[in-house]
């Protein structure tokens, strides 16, 4: 079975606090997987572990079920990669820099032809004749995307893997991976929260080094969906009068006139009195749960740790 295991996996660059401490979760099967955190939690470190890059100060990583320090060739056959923005030769045409990768998976003639032919059509790369040097940002990802895939492995680590990419060449990408989930396992890094939120099923948030959860993208939405509700007075009012709100709320946006979204600890008691402390205000047209999204969840995980955080 196809997975990505990380094991109390724990990483030093040099003396201090570790830029992964501890760090455990596994994913099995197929899906896609959103492995999310701020900058310098430790996203990238932790893809470079996995493929062997990189060797773990403490605990242990392995792709379907082979540890890549101690049997890297049986752990890496079944696994495309991109990591930390590679870049293709700039002298080599694109069908010179898949070829070369296809070699290396050990793949006959044929086989390669046959791959770059299908890595073309999926990914709508330019003619295979150009040269890498003279392609644009999201060309090049592009490409080295379809070295990924080249193949067809059945585990995809990607690090930021629409990075560089216009509007149409991410939607593109984006189907890709919706489609390969299906039968390939994928874990993808990405500061572009829509297209984790479109692609994913799965989500790994870490911060400072450690998960800091591990859940569904439905149960992660729902987190934040609980904690917030949108109230429409039936005319506007002023802001000032949603003073008396402020012993049950954590924060109120305002909308539009006489709309807003209220967040609130999330406890059924504190929602009953929110709608009576509004209906003193003036009277309610509508209330209803807020529509969460993942960048609101993304943004409440993160905040909590920075709160806990020495």
């Amino acid at each position: 079975m196809r997975s990505i295991v990380v094991d109390h996996l724990t990483k030093w660059y040099y003396p201090g606090a570790p830029v992964l401490d501890d760090l455990t979760f596994r994913e099995e099967g197929s899906g896609a997987v959103g492995f999310l955190g701020p900058n310098g939690a430790g996203k990238t470190t932790t893809l470079k572990l996995l493929v062997g890059l990189l060797a773990p100060s403490k605990g242990s990583a392995s792709l379907n079920g082979f540890d890549p320090m101690r049997d890297r060739r049986h752990a890496l056959w079944d696994v495309g990669a991109v990591i930390e923005n590679p870049e293709p030769y700039p002298a080599e045409t694109i069908y010179d820099a898949l070829e070369r990768v296809g070699q290396l998976r050990g793949l006959d003639a044929d086989e390669i032809d046959s791959e770059i032919d299908r890595c073309h059509e999926s990914l709508h790369l330019p003619p295979l004749e150009r040269r890498c040097g003279g392609l644009s940002k999201g060309e090049r990802q592009r490409v080295v995307l379809a070295a990924a895939c080249l193949g067809d492995p059945g585990v995809l680590l990607l690090d930021e893997p629409t990075n560089g990419m216009d509007p149409g060449e991410r939607m593109e990408v984006r189907r890709l991976l919706i489609r390969l989930k299906r039968d390939h396992l994928i874990l993808m890094s990405s500061h572009l929260i829509g297209d984790v939120a479109e692609i994913c099923d799965r989500l790994v948030f870490i911060g400072h080094g450690s998960v800091l959860l591990q859940d569904s993208v439905e149960n992660v939405s729902r987190r934040v969906h609980a904690r917030s509700m949108v109230v429409e007075f039936a005319q506007p009012v002023d802001d000032a009068a949603l003073a008396p709100l402020g012993t049950w709320v954590r924060k109120v946006t305002r909308l539009s006139d006489g709309r807003y979204r209220l967040r609130f600890d999330g406890a059924e008691a504190t929602r009953s009195r929110l709608i009576e402390e509004c209906l003193r205000i003036g009277p309610v047209a509508s209330y209803s749960p807020a529509v969460p999204t993942l960048e609101d969840a993304y943004r409440e995980i993160v905040a909590e740790k920075r709160v806990e955080a020495p």
